[in-house]
């Protein structure tokens, strides 16, 4: 049994019109748009990873992952050993049916992702808030008192 995915049934041959492929790889690499090949739509490429904003201030980390249509109970955020990990699942299932037209019609969903950022020693994880507002998580890291980041040094070459 095949599965149910988008296909155009046909691919161009120079001078000779199209032809039919038996090729699915082929049909759905052609049958593409520019735009989601070059990675600007994640959801057109079956990958649904959210992008991520990262910034650093003198007191603490902030991580702003844009994750719209999710609730903030869709998400689990552990510490384990310095690596901080965002993840969510989310399963929707919508069933509709008709005794008057004779129909049944059930549809179900599932996505998840999972991101993962190893935090430097100078983070406080005691000191860790996260709240999403806006179809955006926000997750600040604070550092500990008195640690500062080291600052990049150039080494000379002898």
């Amino acid at each position: 049994m095949e599965a149910l995915v988008k296909r155009n049934g046909f691919v161009p041959l120079l001078n000779s019109g199209f032809v039919p492929t038996a090729n699915p790889f082929f049909d759905d690499f052609l049958s593409r748009d520019l735009l989601e090949m070059t990675g600007q739509n994640f959801a057109a490429l079956g990958s649904n990873l959210p992008s991520v904003n990262l910034k650093e201030t003198d007191k603490k980390i902030e991580i702003e992952l844009a994750a719209p249509g999710l609730k903030k109970e869709d998400f689990k955020i552990e510490l384990d050993n310095n690596m901080l990990t965002i993840s969510s699942e989310k399963q929707e299932e919508k069933e509709e049916t008709s005794k008057k037209d004779n129909y049944y019609r059930k549809e179900f969903s599932y996505q998840s992702f999972s991101r993962s950022f190893n935090l430097p020693d100078y983070t406080d994880d005691n000191h860790i808030n996260a709240n999403y507002k806006d179809g955006i998580l926000h997750v600040d890291i604070a550092k500990k008192e008195g640690a500062k980041k080291k600052t990049a040094k150039t080494i000379d070459i002898k």
